[in-house]
């Protein structure tokens, strides 16, 4: 059995410091939102794996403010309608963005399944996970809360372990979790290994809403408390629902594990062996990865030569490397990263300095998602930057004005309509425009494909809090 109740419904964390794989991944923009594994990102794939061709129901997300418009872009591209995007004020870990999904969820129907998934992790064999879900379908409702083990294949001591205990009679397949162990030394996580019984905690959850909110009154009381007011005095933006950021602070920073799995005795696991992985550094890209007869890595317009056991991946400009071993080099269009394979966990010290510096690069790549399309910095100089913009079809920029830079666009593909001081125009390939500072302007794409144009700032000032919003699009 693959196929699972249409009830189940996908709750998607989506948060992340974007840390451990710089200089791709960014605050604000981490693993989730990018193509490391396949073409797809690893999100679209996270959700396309229970979606709705598989009996699922349409996803919840939880994820911060500033990615909002990222998660939104990328589930419209796969063509994918959320059932809602919850923004967290702030970050307070897992166990309070449950507790929020919980609430929506249970608010319309109590027994409803809610299946908790990572955005950034790996699973090579999505139909053994559909399987492994089925399998614990039964328990959920009988009112455990279910996770998955995965099967080690190595002493990892960067996760958590659980050791099954007896089988849940509703469900068979299913077992009661006979005890939870945080992330071990090394020699214990060989001892583990070396006996079989242990599986690793992957951090993905079923279970229903009302079940989980249940066990969250009898032993996380702050959190639910928390959730609970900052849900009901959200508000609406857009097509996002925004937890109240005083409310919601006032939850516990704490894991769903510590909160609640861990002393709760309805806890239960289906192992699975399922090719997991969290991606968790460059390392493990690798060993994941299809590697050459050398064992080398190559993604993007990368190149290795006499080398073995490296990943060389380029998102930028042409990257080769020669007579390397075990090495990882990363190039983007604004940093490149050379790191030897076994010092990866390092990446951090990196990125914590670069964030002291209050360097752009820990934080943003030079595209950056809008809720109407894309812009991306392409160049930058005394009193100028030129950009690339990107506007799907049927958007708008809204009506604004700049008291310190004046602009000019020229239309690349696609059409426009530019209103300027209430006058509007048409504009085609090859035509552009002059905004001169102070102007109230408004940009449109009327068109059937993506307007993309170039945008050139000049002025004293070229900050992106130059710009008072007249109206919305």
């Amino acid at each position: 059995m693959s196929r699972v109740d249409q009830a189940v419904v996908p709750v998607v964390l989506s948060g992340g410091s974007g840390t451990r794989l710089w200089p791709l991944s960014r605050a604000g923009n981490p693993k989730q939102f990018l193509p490391l594994v396949s073409d797809s990102t690893m999100i679209q794939d996270t959700v396309a794996r229970v979606g709705e061709a598989n009996g699922f129901a349409a996803p919840v997300f939880i994820c911060a403010d500033d990615h909002r418009f990222v998660v939104a872009e990328q589930m419209r591209q796969i063509g994918v309608f959320p059932d809602a995007i919850i923004l967290e004020p702030s970050a307070r870990n897992t166990a309070p963005a449950v507790a929020v999904a919980a609430r929506f969820l249970a608010d319309r129907d109590p027994d409803t399944l809610m299946l908790v998934l990572p955005a950034d992790h790996h699973i090579a064999d999505p139909k053994g996970f559909r399987a492994a879900i089925a399998t614990a379908a039964p328990a959920a409702r009988a009112g455990h809360l279910m996770t998955f083990g995965m099967q080690p294949t190595a002493p990892e001591t960067g996760y958590g372990y659980i050791l099954p205990g007896d089988d849940i009679p509703e469900a068979p397949g299913a077992r009661t979790v006979a005890r939870f162990v945080e992330k071990p030394p090394r020699e214990t996580a060989e001892r583990f290994l070396a006996e079989g019984h242990h599986l690793w905690n992957a951090g993905i959850f079923l279970f229903t809403a009302g079940q989980y909110l249940a066990e969250c009154a009898r032993h996380a009381p702050a959190v639910l408390a928390a959730a609970d007011a900052a849900l009901k005095a959200a508000s609406r933006d857009l097509t996002f629902l925004r937890l109240d950021p005083a409310a919601f602070v006032q939850a516990p920073s704490i894991s769903i594990d510590h909160a609640v799995m861990e002393k709760t005795d309805r806890a239960g696991i289906v192992p699975a062996s399922i090719g997991w992985t969290d991606v968790g550094s460059w390392s493990s890209l690798w060993e994941i990865g299809d590697r050459d007869a050398d064992g080398n890595l190559t993604q993007g317009d990368a190149l290795a030569l006499s080398s073995r056991n490296c990943l060389v991946r380029s998102d930028g400009i042409l990257t080769a490397v020669i007579g390397l071993d075990d090495a990882i080099v990363i190039a983007t269009d604004d940093a490149v990263l050379v790191a030897a394979k076994d010092q990866v966990q390092d990446v951090k010290a990196v990125t914590d300095r670069l964030k002291a510096a209050k360097r752009p690069e820990a934080v943003i790549h030079r595209e950056i998602y809008r809720p109407w399309g894309t812009v991306k910095s392409l160049h930058a100089g005394d009193r100028f930057q030129v950009k690339r913009v990107l506007i799907h079809p049927g958007q708008a920029v809204a009506l604004q004005r700049h008291y310190h830079r004046s602009e000019h666009w020229v239309v690349l593909s696609g059409t426009a309509r530019v209103t300027m001081e209430g006058q509007s125009r048409i504009l085609r390939e090859n035509e552009a425009v002059y905004l001169p500072i102070g102007t109230d302007h408004k940009l449109e794409n009327p068109g059937k494909i993506d307007l993309e144009l170039i945008e050139v700032r000049t002025g004293p000032y070229l900050g992106e809090d130059d710009v008072v919003r007249l109206e919305e699009p």
